[in-house]
């Protein structure tokens, strides 16, 4: 479990972050002295008001003066902060944020450029590798000289399914070429069928050889086509090779979404015949070193490839080797030996890319800073939980200050410092509860204090099946052919450590059983302009209910239509941009901050305006309306506890707890017998975790059947039934460990997830 550390001195007068006066948010007022040089940990219920304290105030405030430090001419280039509503915030350290944000990126951006082990392993090749290719940008898929020439470094390669794309039975007049911009009317339709070049109305299978192959793939010369004023003259090419160009050519995001489904149809992807995936010319995969190129290495795993370097002794190559092992045993010792360097980016899940942000500053040694974490337990298994705790206070120890916004009882325990958050959420929260040491904060009367010793009782009565959904040698990913059945009818949790195949098994489930209700960690997209009375879609029917009532335009309701004030245009605030300087933002005067033109308040309905109706919270909806459409949509989010919410509260001012709530009350809206959930505890505190398992509950005693991925063992210990992968990640998992009950797992050998529960258990006050 590592090494004791000792906790650092006490930090001495004026040695702290200064916050008087904060009001970001719900935050009223609050005041703080927060120690530097320690690790202090932020708790409290979803939506008390952690992140606004964090990020919305000591995060943004010392990145925009940071920002203040350049000159105008890079400042004006640089991301523009206001300055967050406090009186006073003061004594502040450069901030390094550590968010939840998808680590994202396109098909060239993988996990060993990310963390820079790449260029490490491009010298390593150019300096020893034989026969050496050249430079080691000569070892680059990103770069010209080093990148395939079949498929331009991407390691894959799409092709057009002609067979989809064309439909031989019709005549271009017809619809013969099926992607939707090249549909009759169209400019590229236009084309082929009006260039003079075809029979528009002969059917594409009786066209000859040469129409055929001038069709898809000609081109080098101009064609004429009739318009509107004359004649145009346009470049022609063949429709094949236009294809490929404006779409296959392009990063896949790039498709408009409206065209995403019948890009999908029309086309295939393998790996690359000329690389074989390798993303690399034929120069750089012929240098070995050991018998392994370039991309070998990057396809081993993290805790292979430390293997195979810490073996290489030449006096070239072990000091360059060393650099990359230092790198490699960061990404272990944070629990991700499984990956591969090769991985892209915009395939790892919100857990692991935030370890991979971590990652990359422990090699920093930069000192004096402030590190902000949010949720950095999110996504790992107990057993990893130590790992993460022991990165945070190795942070610490270089002479950093350490902030993390966090609900796991396992990184609260290593605090130096708390800060709890409450007493409520939304306006009931926004206050300081407690300010002190995690045993002064057991000893606390919050809602976290009597929470953080408290596990609940292994399920007793277990609910029977009614049935099994069976799978049988599923191979996705890294799982080893396993077969595992699922019950119906009662709530299974399925746990392993990460990358052990959990998420492969649900994706397997949801394959064979796509009627179920998916409900996935993917952000909900968020703006000033959507809301949860937006995002549950119950605002067209509260604007059909006014206009109906008024004898007016639906339109006129809305805050994006002609019913939005003249003076902001329905956003409510008016935002100034000053070049340089910080950004202003200051309420619309003219309608004061209603969002509304004055004529929209004139109409009413049960005596209140929109503007009321958007300010009153979801329990206050519920007994405004009599509409069953509403009052259904809004009972979703009362269920999953964001009842405090106003309906018209700006979902980008929501915490992720809240956001992800709000999600899955749009999703329970989907009626299905089957649910499968995707880490539904993430950013939530753990009375809302109850709250949650609730909510389950009441879903499998309406006669669905749920299937839930987690780690947290207040959810594992109240389902019927365990699914548990492991033994390890990677490779060294994808195998069933265990299927059973939870008190059976207590007492299964050679589970993680048991061994855990079990300590978890042993320490806890039961409830």
């Amino acid at each position: 479990m590592g090494t004791p550390v000792l906790p650092p001195p006490a930090p001495t007068a004026g040695d702290h972050i200064v916050i008087t006066g904060a009001r970001e948010n719900n935050l009223k007022n609050v005041s703080l002295e927060i120690p530097k040089g320690l690790l202090t940990v932020f708790t409290g219920v979803s939506g008390s008001g952690k992140s606004s304290i964090v990020f919305g105030t000591i995060a943004v405030e010392s990145q925009r003066q940071l920002n203040e430090t350049f000159g105008w001419f890079v400042r004006n280039r640089l991301p523009k902060y206001e300055r967050p509503r406090a009186e006073v915030i003061d004594n502040l350290t450069t901030a390094i944020v550590v968010d939840q944000k998808p680590v994202g990126g396109n098909a060239r951006s993988t996990v060993g450029t990310m963390t820079e082990i790449n260029p490490i392993l491009r010298v390593l090749f150019s300096r020893h590798g034989a026969p050496s290719a050249g430079p080691s940008n000569a070892y680059s898929f990103n770069d010209p000289s080093g990148m395939c020439p079949g498929c331009d470094g991407l390691g894959r390669t799409t092709t057009v399914e002609l067979s989809r794309f064309l439909d031989e039975r019709k005549s271009l007049n017809e619809g013969a070429l099926r992607f939707p911009t090249f549909a009759p009317g169209t400019f590229q339709w236009q084309l082929y069928a009006q260039s003079g070049l075809f029979d528009p109305d002969k059917p594409v299978g009786a066209f000859t050889a040469d129409e055929r192959e001038l069709l898809l793939h000609g081109g080098g010369f101009k064609v004429e086509r009739p318009g509107k004023t004359g004649k145009y003259q346009n470049e022609y090419e063949g429709a094949v090779r236009r294809f490929t160009r404006l779409h296959l050519n392009r990063d896949a995001g790039e498709v408009k979404e409206k065209h995403r489904e019948a890009f999908g149809e029309m086309v295939a992807e393998g790996p690359c015949p000329v690389c074989g995936g390798g993303r690399l010319s034929a120069a750089a995969l012929a240098s070995k070193i050991g018998g392994h190129s370039i991309a070998d290495y990057c396809a081993m795993e993290v805790s292979d490839l430390i293997e195979v370097l810490s073996a290489l002794d030449d006096p070239v190559a072990a000091p360059v080797a060393r650099a990359a092992l230092a790198a490699l045993r960061r990404l272990e010792d944070i629990g991700l030996g499984y990956l591969t360097l090769g991985r892209e980016t915009s395939t790892v899940s919100g857990g692991e890319g935030q370890r991979l942000k971590t990652v990359r500053h422990l090699g920093s040694s930069l000192t004096g800073m402030t590190y902000v974490f949010d949720e950095p337990s999110v996504g790992l298994h107990p057993r990893d939980v130590h790992r993460l705790t022991e990165l945070l206070i190795a942070l610490r120890d270089k002479g950093n200050t350490v902030l993390v916004v966090e609900h796991d009882r396992d990184v609260i325990a290593v605090a130096d410092h708390v800060v709890d958050l409450g007493p409520g959420s939304g306006a009931a929260g926004g206050e300081v509860v407690f300010e002190g040491t995690v045993a002064g904060l057991r000893a606390a009367g919050t809602v976290t204090g009597r929470h953080l010793g408290r596990t609940p009782e292994v399920k007793a009565e277990p609910r029977a099946p009614r049935g099994w959904f069976e799978i049988g040698d599923a191979r996705r990913n890294n799982l080893k052919g396993v077969s595992v059945r699922v019950p119906e009818g009662v709530l299974t949790a399925v746990t392993g450590v990460a990358g052990s195949g959990k998420s492969s098994l649900s994706g397997e489930f949801r394959a064979r059983f796509p009627d179920a209700v998916m409900v996935d960690q993917s952000a909900i997209g968020v703006s000033s302009r959507s809301t949860p009375a937006t995002y549950v879609d119950i605002f067209d029917q509260v604007r059909a209910l006014f206009a109906k009532v008024n004898g007016v335009s639906p339109g006129m309701f809305s805050f994006n239509s002609t019913g939005a004030c003249r003076g902001c245009g329905g956003r409510g605030v008016l935002e100034t941009d000053l070049a340089f300087l910080d950004p202003v933002t200051v309420t619309c005067e003219q309608c004061e901050g209603r969002r509304y033109a004055d004529e929209v308040l004139e109409h009413r309905v049960g005596g209140r305006t929109i503007v009321d109706v958007l300010g009153m919270t979801v329990e206050d909806a519920l007994g405004f309306f009599d509409d069953p459409v509403i009052r259904r949509r809004l009972a979703t989010l009362h269920e999953v506890g964001v009842g405090y919410l106003t309906l018209g509260q700006p979902l980008s001012t929501l915490s992720g707890g809240e956001r992800q709530r709000v999600k899955l009350a749009h999703r329970l809206r989907e009626t299905g017998t089957v649910y499968v959930f995707d880490e539904p505890t993430t950013g939530l505190h753990m009375a809302d975790v109850r709250a949650l398992v609730g909510l389950l509950d009441r879903l499998v005693d309406a006669g669905n059947t749920v299937l839930v991925v987690e780690h947290d063992p207040d959810v594992i210990v109240r389902a019927d039934w365990v699914v548990d992968l492991g033994p390890e990640a990677g490779r060294h998992g994808g195998e069933v460990i265990f299927e059973g009950t939870p008190a059976d797992l207590l007492a299964a050998e050679g589970s993680h997830t048991g061994e855990f529960l079990r300590r978890d258990l042993a320490r806890s006050v039961p409830v």
